[in-house]
């Protein structure tokens, strides 16, 4: 596997452990984030820092690889705007982070005018990317895909698992999009079952040891179960955690795919609500429920 040299734009958390993990693998990274201290932490791991994006054009050769760790939204068109003018025929850019699909099969149209490939790369793995592989759902025209597959084959858990091509451009976010409307549901159902553990008083159990029997040989045993007990493990009560939970917009967008499409997904759609729910501290809705009860049946009203 030969190594390939590639820019890497964005450089959290997530962003800097791919970059370490293809120095690693041999690949020369030249990158870039507007934070120097993130500069910082990359020119440590061996990846050549630069301080503007059009430095970072100028230390590549042509035909150059940019990989793109941006938020999803107006910072990926911005990033892009500003990388444009720098840019030649024949480059590829790719977006690594969580775009909306409909937003990726756009910008790859307008990177068509001017000859540049565009593909589309779900990321999963998050912090625990560096040590185990990110999986990778790859969306783009073959020949592109293909050129850059030492790349994949470094980032991935291993050269032949955990990465694919899945479809033309587009395809790799929307793979990505349902993975994480997937993963709403499947924390909720973690955290209800466990709510419920917790609540049956009498029986006194220790969710660590539950959670730790279900790890080896259950039907739920999964990676996300494994830091579901060492949660538990390091905080039992979740002490200092306030339970308000925020969502990064694929769930949402997975549940409006499922309406467009005209397919059912009450327990993504569901998981997705009870995230908004935890956000309510003061509840109209909740005080409306007390007072109509009140009203129809005498019920009473407890005072805050």
């Amino acid at each position: 596997m030969d190594p390939m040299e590639l820019g890497m734009v964005g450089l959290g958390r997530m962003g800097a452990n791919m970059t370490l993990r293809l120095v690693r693998g041999g690949h020369r990274v030249v990158a870039y984030d507007a934070d120097p201290v993130a500069r910082g932490r990359v020119a440590d791991a061996g990846a050549t820092p630069v301080g503007s994006l059009a430095a970072l054009v100028g230390n590549l050769r042509p035909p150059r690889v940019l990989w793109l760790m941006v938020p999803a939204g107006d910072a990926v068109d911005a990033t892009l705007l500003a990388l444009l003018p720098g840019l030649a025929s024949g480059d590829t850019l790719v977006d690594g982070g969580n775009s909306n699909y409909k937003d990726t099969i756009r910008r790859a149209a307008s990177m068509a005018e001017h000859r540049i490939d565009y593909v589309d790369c779900g990321t999963s793995g998050g912090v625990w990317g560096l040590a185990e592989g990110y999986s990778l759902m790859i969306g783009g025209a073959a020949p592109t895909v293909a050129s850059l597959t030492p790349i994949f084959k470094t980032l991935a858990p291993s050269p032949d698992r955990g990465w694919g091509h899945v479809g033309p451009v587009g395809a790799g976010h929307f793979t990505k999009m349902i993975h994480n409307g997937i993963e709403y549901g499947l924390m909720q159902s973690y955290a209800e079952g466990f709510a419920l553990l917790k609540h049956k008083l009498a029986f006194e159990l220790d969710l660590v040891q539950v959670a730790q029997i279900w790890r080896d040989g259950s039907v739920v045993r999964s990676w996300l179960l494994d830091l579901t007990a060492a949660a538990l493990k390091a905080n039992p009560e979740m002490n200092g955690i306030a339970p308000y939970v925020e969502d990064s917009g694929e769930g949402r967008w997975t549940v409006a795919e499922a309406i467009d499409l005209d397919v059912p997904a009450p327990v993504i759609t569901l998981s997705l609500i009870e995230r908004l729910r935890s956000r309510q501290r003061e509840s109209f809705c909740d005080k409306l429920l007390a007072a109509m009860r009140n009203e129809f049946g005498g019920h009473a009203i407890r005072k805050p």
